[in-house]
């Protein structure tokens, strides 16, 4: 795939943090004219040793008024991007296309009473973003980020949102928002321990949320392993769910550049 000059832009590598051995975060300039909404993702470009560029999609962690870009990403093993991006040190470039995309944002919803963010590892990223973004607190009475990994040391960004209740912006709403964890693989202290669809079909989900998983009221977000989102939509379907198109509001909004 290949991009012209005009379409994206070279931007400056300012922190790489490894969080496992298989996942790691970066932050990257931001371009001024670079705009997207929370919930949205960027193409970005790694130039390889014979001069050729690969492009991949990826979610931002950041908030759209944030004067950087931060990114969440795994290591594929022999991948041809992550091997590259991996490799990548603070002050290398990084390219960035000057267009954001998707639609998992907020605006796939017209109405709802309780937003469900469902994600499994990396597919976090764009909830981070939106909730860093007042207008998702503005729009929901209560918020549930629900964040499962294999094991507990996957579990990133936990002082990003153990951290937003202290933000000032948010300090008069942040009782809004309940964050699960589950962790698949292994007990691990305050986390559900079970697949997200299973957790839904037996009920463990909701009674840790306090709150029914219902088509009047819940408005769901989906992101993170194509087959979790294909099984929760199924399981969503049976509640009367639909996915949500701009010619037919639904209740469900997936991401699907995976």
């Amino acid at each position: 795939m290949t991009a012209s000059a005009e379409k994206y832009t070279r931007q400056t590598l300012l922190d790489v943090q490894p969080l496992t051995p298989s996942l790691f975060t970066l932050r990257t300039t931001r371009d001024t004219g670079f705009r997207f909404r929370a919930g949205q993702f960027a193409r970005l470009g790694v130039t390889k040793a014979d001069g050729s560029t690969v492009w991949r999609a990826y979610s931002m962690v950041s908030s759209p008024f944030d004067d950087f870009l931060e990114f969440f990403s795994i290591v594929v093993p022999d991948g041809e991007f992550t091997s590259e991006l991996s490799r990548l040190q603070v002050g290398d470039s990084l390219l960035v296309d000057r267009q954001a995309f998707g639609y998992l944002t907020l605006d796939r919803f017209i109405d709802g009473r309780d937003l469900w963010l469902l994600s499994t590892g990396t597919g976090v990223a764009p909830f981070l973003s939106i909730l860093q973004d007042f207008e998702v607190w503005e729009k929901f009475e209560r918020i549930i980020l629900v964040y499962s990994v294999r094991e507990a040391k996957e579990l990133a960004y936990q002082q990003l949102i153990a951290e937003l209740a202290q933000r000032d912006y948010l300090a008069e709403v942040a009782h809004k928002l309940t964050f699960i964890s589950i962790v698949t693989r292994e007990q691990h202290p305050g986390s559900l321990n079970g697949r997200i669809t299973t957790l839904i079909e037996n009920g463990e989900l909701e009674r840790a949320a306090g709150v029914e998983l219902c088509a009047e009221h819940s408005r769901v977000m989906l992101c993170g392993n194509p087959q979790m989102i294909e099984d929760t939509r199924a399981l969503l379907k049976q509640r009367d769910m639909q996915l949500s198109l701009s010619r037919r509001p639904g209740q469900v909004a997936v991401e699907t550049y995976w």
